[in-house]
């Protein structure tokens, strides 16, 4: 019976430890402030008026109003054509309320987001593309490895590729 007590009274302290969903989200942001949380990771909430297809088969979502001059809209939602199998049709997104969940990229003075992932507009994370500027003169036929430490101890300092290491 004691420790039952012990147990129920750790429960207000546990539950403070745990996330709720409600509090694991968080707010969204509106599309005007994107550009102030550049880098991060985010929530926006906007609505899609339009999806303009443009050129390579990249597609993007318009979340800024009819009556909005081109150069007023600082906030985009960009799907590029290798994710097209991942983030599907979007057209049913037209005239519908969004959370989009993205890192926050500037791009000409612009924030975007790009969708990567149907998921993203359930609270997902983008999908994680490497760098392919990483990867050039790499290659694994050679015993090249991609991640080094320089102090020796398995510390990651910076990742650089280093040629003929076994």
């Amino acid at each position: 019976m004691r420790r039952r007590r012990w147990l129920l009274s750790l429960l207000p302290v546990a539950s403070l430890c745990v996330p709720s969903h409600a509090a694991a989200s968080r707010a969204c942001i509106q599309p005007d402030q994107a550009l102030q949380h550049a880098g991060k990771e985010v929530c926006v909430a906007a609505h899609v008026y339009r999806v303009v297809n443009a050129a390579q088969q990249t597609r993007f979502l318009d979340v800024c109003s009819p009556e909005t001059r081109d150069a007023d809209c600082h906030f985009f939602i960009v799907s590029l054509h290798r994710d097209a199998k991942d983030v599907g049709d979007l057209s049913p997104l037209v005239s519908q309320d969004i959370h989009i969940h993205g890192r926050v990229h500037i791009v000409d003075g612009r924030a975007e987001i790009v969708l990567s992932r149907r998921q993203q507009l359930h609270g997902g994370k983008e999908k994680f593309h490497a760098n392919p500027k990483l990867l050039q003169n790499f290659a694994a036929e050679n015993g090249d490895t991609a991640i080094v430490s320089k102090n020796g101890t398995g510390g990651q300092r910076g990742v650089h590729f280093q040629h003929g290491v076994r």
